[in-house]
């Protein structure tokens, strides 16, 4: 066999590896979703208890979201002297605290409170105003929303009730939804994107290795646990998963609630949407490569699986894609051909059927989901937006190779709003 031939092995090989373990999470996922749902507790009655929670939402140049926000946050369903509103405003040129100002005058700081982050503290990132708001609140528990977020009324009685009846749990994380769908293509893809990645890294994760990632939102954590750990890394860019580790180091585990959902505001150009997804890829590389380098002393098993989740996506399907879409033109447009026989396009059609099966499944667990334009839309999906991912990818790996050469400090990346 030429070297073309054992390239092709290996990508095969791991596609399909990769796909047995998603075709695993979704199933475990789906047997999550129905244990949840079969719970009988009443979350109206059933709550021992209330205890005080402080919501933090960081913000910067958020004018055209942040009232839908501060009214969805004023209107859960929750008693209202036991969880407190911080937004904290973080060097906004808009009038994000101009329009938070004038609901505190109305509500009063005993409900809702705008924290404007001093200059000369200020503009380091998401990590750093999170920091800055912990300082600032007092609860017993702490919970973050982005700017953009509006949870539904029953969201924070869900993330209370299963962190407060849980010792264990160290955080809780609901579910995100796409408020803006139905916007265009891009929106659309999104949605089926976001939904069958909660079933499947998520739920299905939670429910086969007790494992969770905490998103950038929608998540409830224990205040004392956050002090321990000194807070948010301020280096990291996706300071969600690298709190996710800190976490599991510390022996806790992070649950999934499903029932506690909010909807958020997504991209609706391809420009925004690769800016967004570069972030997260430089972020989850910076994540994976400083637990890497200590993985000897990492004491996880918890921490050891996720840091091969996330190296098996970043790099061992990333690294198979590219090989087997090299070969495949290879095929088309030159006389080079691997040499190994086989029906290699009888396999190629089955991994892109199973693709397709996965995250229908997934769907099918979302009510009103799986519609007949979703089902087609992720035919589509694999040829379009996947192969994106390709190269927000590797755009994410450069700048993560260009901020450790030029040691640049974290600052604000912002999504775009609409």
């Amino acid at each position: 066999m030429i070297i073309i031939d054992y390239l092709f092995l290996y990508s095969m090989t791991t596609i399909w590896l990769l796909l047995a373990m998603n075709i695993l999470l979704t199933y475990f996922g789906y047997l999550h979703s129905s244990e949840v749902r079969a719970q009988k507790f009443n979350i109206l009655t059933d709550m021992k208890g209330f205890p005080e929670i402080s919501i933090l939402i960081p913000a910067h140049n958020e004018e055209k979201v942040i009232e839908n926000t501060v009214r969805a946050m004023l209107s859960l369903d929750y008693p209202t002297d036991k969880y407190k509103i911080y937004v904290i405003n973080d060097g906004s040129k808009d009038r994000t605290g101009e329009i938070v100002k004038s609901y505190q005058e109305k509500f009063g700081e005993d409900r809702l409170k705008l924290i404007n982050v001093p200059k000369e503290e200020g503009g380091r990132g998401k990590s750093n105003a999170l920091n800055y708001g912990l300082r600032q609140s007092n609860g017993e528990y702490i919970v973050v929303y982005d700017a953009d977020n509006t949870p539904n009324r029953m969201a924070l009685r869900y993330l209370s009730h299963e962190i407060h009846t849980h010792s264990s749990y160290g955080a809780v994380i609901g579910k995100f939804r796409t408020r803006n769908k139905r916007r265009n293509i891009l929106t659309r893809f999104i949605n089926i994107e976001t939904l069958s990645f909660q079933w499947m890294a998520q739920a299905g994760r939670w429910r086969l290795f007790r494992l969770c990632s905490i998103p950038g939102t929608n998540f409830i954590v224990r205040r004392k646990i956050l002090e321990d750990l000194g807070g948010w890394d301020v280096k990291a860019v996706a300071e969600d998963t690298e709190l996710s580790f800190r976490i599991y180091q510390m022996g806790h585990e992070i649950s999934f609630m499903p029932l506690a959902e909010t909807y958020e505001q997504e991209p609706e150009n391809l420009h925004v949407w690769f800016k967004q997804r570069t972030r997260w890829v430089n972020g989850n590389i910076y994540v994976l490569t400083k637990y890497m380098k200590s993985i000897r002393t990492v004491g996880s098993a918890r921490v050891l699986f996720d840091l091969y989740y996330y190296f098996s996506v970043y790099f061992l399907f990333l690294s198979s894609i590219i090989v087997s879409d090299v070969i495949f033109f290879l095929g088309i447009f030159t006389d080079y051909h691997i040499g190994i026989t086989g029906q290699f396009v009888t396999v190629w059609l089955l991994t892109y059927l199973v693709f397709s099966l996965q995250i229908s499944i997934a769907l099918s667990i979302e009510k009103g989901e799986s519609t007949f334009e979703n089902i087609a839309l992720i035919f589509i999906m694999y040829f379009s937006y996947c192969q994106l991912w390709l190269f927000v990818s590797f755009y994410g790996f450069y700048q993560n190779l260009k901020d450790n050469i030029l040691k640049r400090k974290t600052r604000w990346y912002k999504t775009e709003r609409f």
